[in-house]
């Protein structure tokens, strides 16, 4: 056979298994068994909601139990606690709760201005110790509360100042600004100069152009930074026992009160607080799920 022949066999051969369908064997995927893996994260899951909604059920359902002064043991259903929430000792609940109130907002206000304008600072321009600075507003988020309220609470002995609700807001303010300037920096990081740019074209001056360009694009991470810093504060204990004096706080008043039972007007409250900020959460969600809707039909 010569060449030519030979290499038209070779070719057809090729040509007539090209054509020919290959058969593949498949693999039937096997049914039936459950591996470790399918059954663990989702039971895992389940057990760490139970063990977080637990005690707030505990709280939710001794609110409404007809103790008198301890509210372990369960006596009875009764609305009274709700209906008169403030007739316990005095109302001295509800005033813990109060100067609770008034320290976080004050805190948070304090936190949220000097935070977002060191946030800007620190990511905006240039100067001498800009790295320094950065680090050391990590230290707060790293140091042991414990320390730095004895550390405030020296501070405020050295320079002869007396512990009230003044430096409880000065200590938490202090303690909230780190986190502030975490979440506004990381937003201030994100925006594009080109926008600030396009407003100082258009003749606006630094003054206009922050309140009209900058401030409404920062405004998401402002305010949940503000969000952040009042929930930090609310919550607070340590540093505040350190540098309250004998001014009583919510979480402070709880804790005195848990040696002796802790009355159930405590538990509305903590109840109260809880569905005000689940429901602050579902409206936001409804919201931003309206607007998303509201935008796709526009686009």
């Amino acid at each position: 056979m010569s060449g030519e022949a030979q290499a038209g066999a070779v070719l057809g051969g090729l040509v007539e298994s090209e054509q020919q369908p290959q058969q593949r064997v498949l693999r039937t995927p096997r049914r039936g068994r459950v591996g470790l893996g399918d059954w663990l994260l989702p039971v895992y899951t389940v057990i760490a909601f139970v063990f977080l909604l637990i005690p707030i059920a505990y709280t939710f359902v001794f609110s409404f139990n007809d103790s008198v002064k301890s509210n372990i043991a369960w006596r009875g259903f009764t609305f009274d606690k709700w209906l008169n929430v403030c007739n316990v000792e005095g109302g001295a609940v509800c005033e813990a709760f109060g100067n609770s109130v008034v320290v976080g907002l004050a805190a948070t206000v304090l936190a949220t201005t000097l935070g977002t304008m060191i946030a800007i600072a620190l990511v905006r321009y240039r100067f001498r110790a800009r790295g320094a600075i950065s680090l050391l507003l990590f230290l707060p988020m790293a140091t042991p509360e414990v320390v730095l309220g004895a550390g405030l609470a020296a501070q405020f002995l050295a320079v002869g100042v007396a512990k009230d609700m003044t430096t409880i807001i000065i200590a938490h303010t202090m303690f909230c600004i780190s986190f502030v300037v975490v979440t506004v920096k990381a937003r201030v990081a994100s925006l594009d100069p080109a926008l600030e740019e396009a407003g100082r074209d258009l003749y606006g001056s630094p003054a206009q152009v922050f309140w009209r360009v900058t401030f409404p694009l920062l405004l998401p991470g402002i305010v949940a930074a503000a969000l952040l810093s009042f929930a930090l504060s609310f919550d607070d204990f340590i540093i505040t026992n350190f540098n309250s004096g004998s001014v009583s706080t919510f979480p402070k008043y709880v804790y005195i009160s848990a040696s002796r039972g802790i009355p159930a007007e405590a538990n509305v409250i903590a109840s109260a607080v809880f569905l005000f900020a689940l429901v602050l959460l579902i409206v936001a969600q409804v919201s931003r799920t309206a607007r998303a809707k509201r935008l796709a039909r526009i686009g």
